[in-house]
């Protein structure tokens, strides 16, 4: 089967509706799907529930999907570096679900392997506790957490061969395997696309089954977040 795709919005054609959950890979701005998220804006697609660690930030990653109100809810660890995010979740426009950011990476990992749920601590006593079934273990109590299955995974690689097997890029590689396993359908962005058997198995992060489209964007702007200089005296 021939997963490399002509472009992002050919990856998407046929695969994002209305209504469907998806999975984007990033943390902050590293490692996010930029073409792809900007393929999904022109989709149309609406009242997408989207998991991702944060929402990007105002004007770029899912800071554009918001400005175009395509998303109905968060799931997410961290959303504070988007002014936009905050006016729509804060007027009721806008549906979260915090999550904390191990239990987010766990969730996504266990239903890429099929665990249909979860025991931790982490939230015990807490809102994320709230409505979750609670039980002791070894005479600690522990909340049962949900895995994440999305219709539709976006990822972000650096290397991909031809049958989809995927090599990540240092702290690029964040949570972009996880949600690469776990989504019922997966397509990923990445900088090169080479022949297969190119990559040393022993360097494969992510084999190729858990992929089933590729887009080639050689040339990601990778903006980063927030710049920050510091003046020193006769510079």
């Amino acid at each position: 089967m021939k997963k490399v795709y002509p472009s992002a919005a050919a990856a998407l054609s046929g695969v994002v509706q209305d209504g469907q959950m998806l999975a984007v890979g990033g943390f902050g701005l590293c490692g996010i799907p930029e073409a792809l998220i900007a393929a999904l804006r022109d989709s149309g697609a609406k009242d997408l529930t989207v998991i991702s660690n944060n929402a990007g930030v105002d004007g770029f990653g899912l800071g554009q999907l918001l400005a175009t109100r395509q998303i109905k809810k968060m799931i997410s660890s961290y959303v504070g570096e988007n002014k936009e995010f905050e006016r729509q979740y804060l007027a009721g426009e806008l549906e979260l679900e915090f999550t904390p950011q191990g239990t987010l990476a766990e969730k996504l990992r266990a239903g890429g392997a099929g665990i249909p749920a979860f025991f931790t601590r982490t939230g015990v006593g807490t809102v994320v506790a709230e409505g979750k079934e609670l039980r002791e273990f070894d005479g600690h109590t522990y909340v049962m957490e949900r895995s994440l299955v999305p219709d539709v995974s976006l990822v972000k690689a650096w290397k991909a061969d031809e049958s989809g097997n995927l090599v990540f890029r240092l702290t690029a590689r964040n949570f972009n395997p996880a949600a690469a396993m776990a989504g019922k359908l997966t397509i990923v962005e990445v900088e090169e696309i080479v022949k297969k058997g190119a990559i040393d198995p022993d360097a494969v992060h992510l084999p190729g089954i858990y992929v089933d489209r590729i887009v080639l964007n050689a040339n990601p702007e990778k903006r980063i977040e927030k710049r920050t200089l510091t003046e020193k005296a006769g510079v």
